[in-house]
C-alpha cells in the first residue's frame, strides 16, 4: 500500500504494475514507468515511508529492495519468507 501511495505522490503521471508470486517466499514488487529518482535521491530508504516498509517486512525476516529501474521510474520489491522459523 505504501509503495502505491508513493507512486501517486512523487512519479508523476505514471502507471504502476503489481506483481505477487509465491513459493517459499511471498515476492511482491511495485513499479512504476515515472519519472524515477536523481542519482542523488537514490538514497536507500531515505524517506518515512520507505522506513516503515523496510521495518514491516524485516519483522516477518523479509528482504526490502528499493530503487531506480532500468529505463525510468521506480520498484520496490518486497520478499518475505513463509516458512514461521525465518521468523524466529
Amino acid at each position: 500500500q505504501e509503495a502505491l501511495t508513493n507512486v501517486m505522490k512523487h512519479a508523476g503521471p505514471a502507471r504502476a504494475h503489481v506483481t505477487v508470486r509465491y513459493d517459499d517466499a511471498v515476492h511482491i514488487e511495485v513499479a512504476d514507468d515515472g519519472r524515477g529518482s536523481r542519482p542523488h535521491d537514490d538514497v536507500p530508504f531515505s524517506g518515512q515511508g520507505l522506513i516503515g516498509m523496510r521495518e514491516r517486512v524485516e519483522l516477518f525476516g523479509g528482504t526490502l529492495a528499493i530503487g531506480a529501474r532500468p529505463g525510468g521510474g521506480f520498484r520496490v520489491r518486497a520478499t518475505i519468507p513463509l516458512s514461521r522459523s525465518a521468523v524466529a
